[in-house]
C-alpha cells in the first residue's frame, strides 16, 4: 500500500487552534472491545495536579480556545474533571465530555447528570447501535439498559429539547469478522433511524448522531492482527481515500493532550504515541506553550497510514462524516484522486 504521507505528498498543516482536547486519563467503568484508548477498570494512569495547573492556565489565558473537550477513559472519573468543566464555562467555552453514560451508576458518580445541566455540558456519548444485542456485544452486558436509562434521565432535565442541552450520540460499526469491509453507513440516514427507534420505543430525543470510522490502533488493531486482517483493512481504507476530507480533518485546528502533559495532533496519534512537533522537530508540551505565550506552536501535523481511516469516504473525526454533499462529495474525489 502507499504510505500516507506519499498519498497527500503536501504535509498537512495547523490551522489556529480553536479547540483543546484534553485525555484525562485510562480509568473507566467499562472495557469497550473497540476501545483505542484501551481503557478500563484495571488501569490508573489519569492527570497529575501539576498538569491540570497548567492546563486551567491555557484554558483562563487563550481567548482563541473555544471548545474545551474532555475524553478519557471515563474523563468524569479523573483527577481535575469537575475544575476543568467549570474555569472552562467560566471562560464562556464550549464544554463536551465523551460519556460512556454508565457512569452515572457507579457509586459516589450519580451526580452526574444534574451536574451536566447546570454546567451546560454538552454530551457525547457512545451508542454504536440503537439495538441492545449490538451494543452489548461492543462494550459489555447491560451496557445498552444503562444507556437508554441514562439518556432518558438526561432527556428530563431538558437534554436534547433545551437548545442549550445538546446530547449527541455516536456510532462505531462492528469490527469486520473477514475481507468483507465496509464503510461507515450514511450519516444523515443512520440518524433518522436512531431517532425514529429510540423515540418510538424509549421516548428518547437527542441531537446529532456522529459515525466515526474504526481506526486500526488499540483494542481494534488486536482484534484485526488477530484475525490477520490489518493489512486488508488499511488497503481498504486507501482505496476508500478521499482528497476532498484533508481541509476539514479535526487535526487541523485541535491540540490534543495527555494526563502527562503531552501535545499530540489528535486522540489517535496520541494512543499510537507520535506527539507533535515543532519547526525544530522538537516534542511539545504544555509547558512550552506556556512558556513561549503561544498556543501556535505547531506548523505540520504529524501522519501516519491510520489516517487513511479519517480519510475515507465520506471522512471521520470526533464529530462524525466531514463531508455532506455526496454529489460534490464524488465529484471532489474523482478530480483529486486523478492529480494525486
Amino acid at each position: 500500500m502507499t504510505n500516507f504521507s506519499a498519498k497527500i505528498k503536501t504535509p498537512l498543516t495547523k490551522d489556529k487552534i480553536t479547540v483543546l482536547q484534553i485525555n484525562l486519563g485510562k480509568k473507566c467503568n467499562l472495557a469497550c472491545h473497540h476501545c483505542h484508548v484501551e481503557a478500563s477498570p484495571q488501569r490508573t494512569e489519569e492527570l497529575t495536579p501539576e498538569i491540570c495547573q497548567q492546563l486551567l492556565t491555557i484554558i483562563n489565558h487563550f481567548p482563541q480556545i473555544d471548545t474545551v473537550d474532555l475524553t478519557g477513559g471515563a474523563p468524569e472519573m479523573h483527577y481535575g474533571f469537575r475544575e476543568l468543566v467549570e474555569t472552562a464555562k467560566l471562560n464562556q467555552k464550549t464544554v463536551i465530555v465523551r460519556s460512556n453514560l454508565t457512569i452515572f451508576f457507579e457509586s459516589s458518580y450519580e451526580y452526574l447528570p444534574e451536574y451536566f445541566a447546570k454546567n451546560q455540558v454538552q454530551v457525547v456519548a457512545s451508542l454504536p447501535c440503537y439495538l441492545e444485542d449490538n451494543v452489548d456485544k461492543q462494550r459489555g452486558k447491560g451496557v445498552y439498559n444503562k444507556s437508554i436509562l441514562s439518556l432518558q434521565k438526561l432527556n428530563q432535565l431538558g437534554y436534547g429539547r433545551d437548545k442549550n442541552l445538546i446530547i449527541d450520540l455516536v456510532y462505531n460499526p462492528p469490527l469486520p469478522q473477514d475481507n468483507n469491509f465496509s464503510l461507515t453507513p450514511n450519516q444523515a440516514n443512520l440518524e433518522k433511524d436512531y431517532k425514529q427507534y429510540l423515540l418510538d420505543n424509549f421516548n428518547i430525543k437527542f441531537n446529532n448522531l456522529f459515525t466515526i470510522t474504526n481506526l486500526p490502533i488499540g483494542r481494534t488493531n488486536i482484534y484485526l492482527e488477530k484475525l490477520n486482517l490489518k493489512d486488508s483493512y488499511l488497503k481498504f481504507l486507501e482505496t476508500n481515500f478521499n482528497f476532498a476530507t484533508l481541509p476539514h480533518l479535526m487535526c487541523k485546528n485541535q491540540l490534543s493532550v495527555d494526563y502527562l502533559g503531552n501535545i499530540y495532533d489528535c486522540d489517535f496519534n496520541q494512543m499510537e504515541n507520535i506527539p507533535s512537533l515543532d519547526i525544530h522537530q522538537k516534542k511539545i508540551t504544555l509547558k512550552d506553550i506556556l512558556e513561549q505565550n503561544n498556543l501556535d506552536l505547531l506548523k505540520e501535523i504529524q501522519t501516519a497510514n491510520f489516517c487513511y481511516g479519517c480519510t475515507a469516504g465520506s471522512g471521520s473525526s470526533c464529530g462524525g462524516m466531514l463531508i455532506t454533499d455526496v454529489i460534490l462529495r464524488e465529484g471532489i474525489k474523482g478530480i483529486n484522486d486523478e492529480q494525486i
